[in-house]
């Protein structure tokens, strides 16, 4: 399994929305399918999937917009 596939399977999970697989670009904070409490949960279910630490000051909404951007960010955080 990819880091991309489980990225997504992590997001689908929080979100409860099976439809981010086929959509990478969707606005995640603008149509509200995450908040705040759910961007926890998600930095809380990254760290248990893949055993990395990602501290809510590291956290850019920006980053995180889309699904295609989690899935990039977190590429580059478990390669370092």
């Amino acid at each position: 399994m990819t880091i991309s596939d489980r990225v997504l399977d992590v997001l689908v999970g929080v979100a409860e929305i099976e439809d981010l697989r086929h959509d990478p670009d969707v606005r995640l904070y603008d149509l509200q399918i995450l908040d705040s409490m759910k961007t926890v949960e998600l930095i809380v279910a990254f760290a248990a999937e893949f055993g990395v630490e990602i501290s809510p000051t590291e956290f850019d909404r920006e980053d995180w917009a889309t699904p295609r951007k989690i899935i990039a960010y977190m590429e580059r955080k478990v390669a370092a």
